[in-house]
């Protein structure tokens, strides 16, 4: 089974800290991309950057930033093959973003036919 491994990182989370701890953190992260069934994955540009698309009245809104106040932001994504759900939460306590104050969804991916 496929499993997205989603990434909420808490706003500031990584501020204050040094260059070489924001440099131990992206090791950590891209070293999870070489995990057994980890297939793909990929860093956000910071909430702040996004454009939000919504319909009202028929017609699509765009409004600069996310969708939401929260308290997370979705800060990226890795995409693994994975036997089980266990095994998938053994590769998420391995994502710094959960020590740091943030949270991962883990959701099976729906395989469509081919």
């Amino acid at each position: 089974m496929q499993y997205a491994l989603l990434v909420y990182e808490r706003p500031g989370a990584y501020e204050g800290l040094s260059a070489e701890e924001l440099e131990s953190l992206t090791a950590e992260y891209l070293a999870i991309r070489s995990d057994e069934g980890v297939f793909d994955g990929a860093h956000l540009a910071p909430a702040s950057t996004a454009t939000t698309v919504r319909m009202r009245d028929g017609k699509s809104v765009l409004s600069d930033g996310p969708f939401a106040e929260t308290k997370e932001v979705f800060g990226g994504y890795y995409l693994m093959v994975a036997d089980d759900l266990d095994r998938a939460l053994a590769v998420v306590q391995k994502i710094p973003a959960i020590r740091m104050g943030g949270s991962v969804e883990v959701r099976p991916v729906v395989e469509m036919p081919a």
